[in-house]
């Protein structure tokens, strides 16, 4: 145990941390009060100090976490109201909060979007502007968070500007859209809340006008951000961009200067606005972007808050709906009048109310005057000087700009002319290499003529034996026409004859006319050339030249010829052969087609027997699958017969069941009622199969005959209402299961049979049995392990934290007692100290043993699966676990108020024994599971026994302080006479009655708690009657007088349970 004397500066570390929990207890109670009262569902507007007191929280936590934390508890989607002034106040937030709330926004950028699609879809007036309000909020974050060089206020400068578009004219094309989306946004709200009320007076003073009116302030300021930084934009680009392509962005550009200019002229009229924002004028027209000069006649819009001088009330009780601005006629506060000097007023003024210095002062102030009305006339004449100056330097830029469009439009002529002139340098080129390839054309011309008479020649020669080899091919054809596959052979052919003598023709005419094209051109390019005759007459030895070449091309193309003339005679004796070949072939073909229709008649003869015999079968099948279906039904309905008859039998009222086993026979009928469902619906598309029904309605017939049976057995131990539910579904049950079965056995409602209705009937089983569980059992298997770990950890913070809080009340009793209470207060948190110990060492020695246990008895199953296993017992580890935490804390408690005087001493020996029950308890757990032998059981029971000893010694302390401390009155009757004695005896006899009765009436109240205790924990009161040795009447539970014996103290239930809250369900 730690000292005060041997260790202050954990004490001051304490006290240090204690003072920073209570600090931030109190920045959340305080940030949590406000948001609670700016965002609610009365239709008045934000107080402008809760939304300070928001926004300022944010710059000292540095961010939203505690808004947003509080915020996502409001219900929003049944309020609509409730959804616009959180909006509003998001958006006060997102401007004027700390600039890492637009990161905390944006986690949840997909609430905004929910909550918009939501109210989207219903019909509501505030709906409609939530849906706006979220689009422009969730447009605000996303421009904002990926141009994070513009603060959400969007006050920067120019430069700031400039730097985020940047020199890529695509990029500040870009901006500019996303601006032009962002201001859309921000009109249709503020539209939308204009054309909703009436602009009169009247409308904008009442709270309900207001309350929609109060965004439009921080739409206001945002809107003449992004007019001005529109209209920056839109003149970079036309500097750099044609005005045809930026069409389009002038044109939106003239409706969201309409927009923007009526919405501001309307809010300027309202007596809303006039008191909280000065609203600025747009000029008359819009810039003229075409013309550069015009830049220097924008005014940036500048939007003035006035500071109200508005006292912050210390409480915050003042949550009566009251408008943002007061509209009723208000009386001007008088100045305060200006207080003499108290000098003045005690000896009066100097030199009789005048002094020489007064004159000085007098014609200084004048002088003063008169150089700051100066001071304004040089201000003004500069101003106007700069502003000269600026238009001009504008109407510069401008004429420098469109110096450099004539700049560059003269470079591109430059670079056109001078292509031009490498063209014609070309054409000269090829002029020259004209003149020299003309030489060489009229050496070409006679031999040209010369080889166009032999091609003449030639081109007869080919005609005459294409009209040879077509009389040939019209033979052929008619010789080839006894058979499809000679014929398509013989036209193959003839189409490739045909193809080579048409491609000859062709090749000889593109060839004769290509000599005419040359010949015609050689003869105009002589007739220009004549003079250089001469020249042409040196050149025949080339020409001489060209006309061998042609000999030699004459003497290839007839060796051609002869090629294809004796192609032309393989091909004819191939005809020859092909045709004996199909001839042979035909009359093959013709002798297996006879022999093939044979074969064909005599199949199906057979085809048509076995068709006929297969239908039979099929039909007996059929037959023999329906009978076996309804075999099945009979059986079936016996079985279902036989259960219902079990609900009325004399014997079966003493059979009973438990709801646990009621819920898992439920559950197996529900998916047999599915393998009936999905086995009638293939019997039906496949009546020739009955299989899986069959298999499936023997199944549902056992499975819903147990789920009867066990359902009426659960029934006899129901409360009476439950009883009689559980009962008649059982009925109704049996019921549509024997209609499903005689549907079944009809093949006319077969078709029609449906399951559905009984597993309705079988979910509402399923559902009472749920109810009629014990409370707690709704604890998953698979949890017990992991709420072991934490119940038994949970424990021992619950005993560090207590022997934590006695040293500190050890402490304090220090300080505060002396004499005899310092010495009962330190016995008894000595003992108390000593028993936390005990119980701490109590607690490792369990969690050693248990670690035992569940090593020697899991096998190869994992730790959760142990637990699962043997969840009775891991149930009672956890309730124990909870008993001793609890009774620790409760000690606690109890300790404190009996050192403060405030509390009973009864109260902490009730305490010493209630721990003491609890550590028999945890022992008794750990000990079922734990070997008899084992070196750990043996160290818990000695610390169990330990614990029993400490508690003594708690209840021995807090008795023997007790008795020290109270004063007994001596009985002193010598001075009393015989009757006043006997009235004194009968005043006692009548007190001792009354505490009699009193304690009568508190035993019988603890054994009704105590029973009320276990029906809630899940346990019957029989059960722990008979667990603490008494008998029962199963009919009725007398109450024992509580002179003749005391009632027996009920053991605390297994497992701390959660409270019992049944599930929604529409079965009853």
């Amino acid at each position: 145990m730690n000292s005060i004397r041997q260790v202050p500066t954990k004490v001051k570390s304490r006290r240090t941390e204690a003072n920073l929990g209570a600090e931030r207890e109190h920045f959340d109670k305080q940030q949590l009060s406000s948001i609670s009262k700016a965002i609610n569902s009365t239709e008045t507007p934000v107080k402008e100090k809760h939304a300070r007191r928001i926004i300022l929280g944010t710059h000292r936590e540095k961010g939203a976490y505690t808004f947003w934390s509080y915020a996502l508890g409001f219900p929003l989607a049944s309020s609509s109201i409730l959804s616009w002034k959180f909006c509003h106040v998001l958006h006060k937030v997102l401007r004027d909060g700390h600039r890492n709330v637009l990161q905390d926004c944006m986690r949840h950028h997909s609430s905004l979007v929910e909550m918009g699609k939501l109210w989207g879809n219903l019909h509501d007036r505030y709906g409609q502007l939530v849906v706006l309000y979220t689009r422009l909020l969730c447009t605000k974050m996303e421009f904002h968070t990926k141009h994070s060089e513009i603060p959400p206020n969007l006050e920067v400068t120019d430069e700031v500007l400039e730097r985020t578009a940047g020199t890529d004219i695509n990029n500040v094309f870009q901006l500019t859209v996303e601006v032009f989306d962002y201001l859309d946004a921000e009109l249709r709200l503020a539209e939308t809340v204009i054309r909703q009320l009436n602009t009169s007076i009247a409308i904008s003073t009442l709270t309900s006008g207001q309350c929609r009116l109060a965004p439009l302030i921080q739409v206001v300021q945002d809107s003449s951000q992004l007019y001005h930084f529109t209209v920056k934009l839109l003149f970079k680009l036309h500097a750099c961009l044609p005005a045809d392509t930026l069409q389009g962005h002038r044109e939106r550009f003239h409706d969201q200067f309409h927009s923007l200019k009526t919405f501001f002229n309307k809010a300027r009229d309202m007596l809303f606005f006039k008191r909280l924002i000065q609203i600025p004028k747009l000029p008359d027209s819009p810039p003229n972007f075409l013309h550069a000069a015009s830049l220097a006649k924008h005014v940036k819009p500048v939007v003035v808050i006035p500071d109200e001088d508005e006292p912050e009330q210390l409480d915050d009780d003042d949550d009566d709906p009251e408008p943002l601005i007061e509209v009723s006629d208000s009386i001007p506060s008088m100045q305060a009048q200006p207080q003499p000097d108290i000098f003045d007023q005690t000896f009066g003024p100097p030199n009789g109310g005048f002094d020489d210095r007064d004159l000085q002062i007098e014609s200084l102030k004048q002088d003063l005057e008169l150089l700051r009305a100066e001071l304004e006339r040089v201000k003004a004449e500069a101003q106007r000087y700069i502003t000269q100056l600026k238009s001009q330097i504008n109407s510069l830029e401008a004429e420098l700009e469109e110096q450099r469009a004539l700049k560059q439009r003269a470079l591109v002529e430059n670079e056109q002319l001078r292509m031009e002139l490498e063209a014609t340098r070309r054409r000269n080129a090829e002029h020259e290499s004209l003149q020299t390839t003309y030489i060489e054309s009229e050496k070409r011309a006679q031999a040209t003529e010369q080889r166009y008479n032999k091609l003449k020649e030639k081109h007869t020669e080919l005609v005459a034996s294409h009209a040879e080899l077509l009389r040939k091919s019209a033979d052929t054809v008619k010789m080839l026409s006894a058979t499809q596959q000679t014929q398509e052979e013989v036209e193959r052919t003839k189409l490739q004859l045909s193809f080579e003598v048409d491609r000859i023709k062709q090749e000889a005419d593109m060839k004769l006319e290509e000599q005419k094209f040359e010949m015609e051109k050689m003869r105009r390019e002589l007739e220009e050339k004549m003079a250089e005759i001469l020249q042409i007459k040196t050149t025949l030895q080339n020409s001489e030249k060209t006309s061998s070449q042609m000999n030699s091309s004459m003497t290839a193309l007839q060796a051609e010829k002869e090629r294809l003339m004796w192609s032309v005679s393989e091909k004819e004796a191939e005809l020859s052969s092909l045709r004996q070949a199909a001839q042979a072939q035909q009359s093959s073909l013709q002798q297996e087609r006879d022999r093939s229709s044979r074969e064909v008649g005599e199949l199906q003869g057979k085809l048509q027997e076995k068709i006929s015999r297969e239908d039979q079968l099929k039909q007996k099948l059929l037959e023999e699958q329906f009978a076996l279906l309804q075999g099945t039904v009979a059986e079936a309905e016996l079985i279902i017969q036989d259960a219902v008859a079990k609900i009325d039998d004399p014997l079966h009222i003493r059979c009973t069941s438990s709801p646990d086993y009621l819920i898992s026979r439920a559950e197996a009928t529900l998916g047999s009622i599915d393998k009936v469902k999905k086995g009638h619906a293939d019997f039906l598309v496949n009546k020739g199969d009955a299989g899986m029904l069959v298999r499936a309605l023997t199944q549902f017939s056992h499975l819903a005959a147990d789920t009867i049976t066990n359902g009426s057995a659960t029934a006899h131990m129901a409360p009476t209402d439950h009883a009689d539910r559980l009962t008649e579904n059982c009925r109704g049950c049996a019921t549509e299961s024997l209609q499903f079965l005689k549907d079944l056995k009809s093949k006319t409602t077969i078709q029609k049979a449906d399951p559905a209705v009984i597993r309705i009937i079988v979910q509402k089983i399923l559902y009472l049995g749920q109810e009629l569980r014990p409370k707690g059992m709704d604890v998953r298997q698979e949890e017990l392990g992991d709420l072991v770990e934490k119940e038994m950890a949970a424990t021992s913070a619950a005993i560090e934290e207590a022997v934590r809080r006695i040293d500190e009340m050890m402490n304090q009793a220090r300080q505060d007692t002396s004499g005899l209470k310092l010495e009962v207060n330190e016995r008894i948190l000595n003992s108390c100290t000593d028993l936390m110990k005990a119980i701490r060492m109590l607690i490792l020695a369990s969690t050693d043993l248990q670690k035992e246990i569940v090593e020697s008895g899991k096998g190869a199953a994992t730790i959760k699966e142990f637990y699962a296993k043997n969840s009775r017992w891991t149930e009672g580890l956890i309730s124990a676990a909870k008993a001793v935490g609890w009774g620790a804390t409760e000690m606690v408690e109890s300790a404190d108020k009996v050192v403060l005087h405030t509390g009973k001493y009864e109260e902490l020996i009730v305490c010493s024994h209630e721990i003491a029950a609890s550590t028999a308890q945890l022992v008794a757990a750990s000990k079922v599971k734990a070997d008899r032998h084992s070196k750990r059981l043996a160290v818990l029971q000695q610390a169990s026994r330990h614990v029993n000893e400490m508690a003594a010694n708690v209840v021995g302390s807090t008795r023997t302080g007790q008795e020290h401390l109270e004063e007994k009155d001596t009985m002193d009757f010598s001075g009393l006479s015989l009757i006043k004695l006997k009235k004194e005896e009968m005043e006692s006899q009548v007190k001792v009655l009354e505490l009699e009765s009193q304690l009568e009436n508190e035993r019988l109240r603890l054994g009704e708690l105590r029973k009320k205790h276990y029906e809630i924990a899940g346990v019957p009161f029989e059960q722990v009657a008979e667990g603490n040795g008494e008998t029962s009447s199963p009919a009725h539970h007398a109450p024992v007088s509580p002179k003749s014996s005391k009632p027996a103290i009920m053991r605390k239930p297994v497992v701390a349970q959660k409270p019992n809250i049944p599930p929604k369900n529409t079965f009853k």
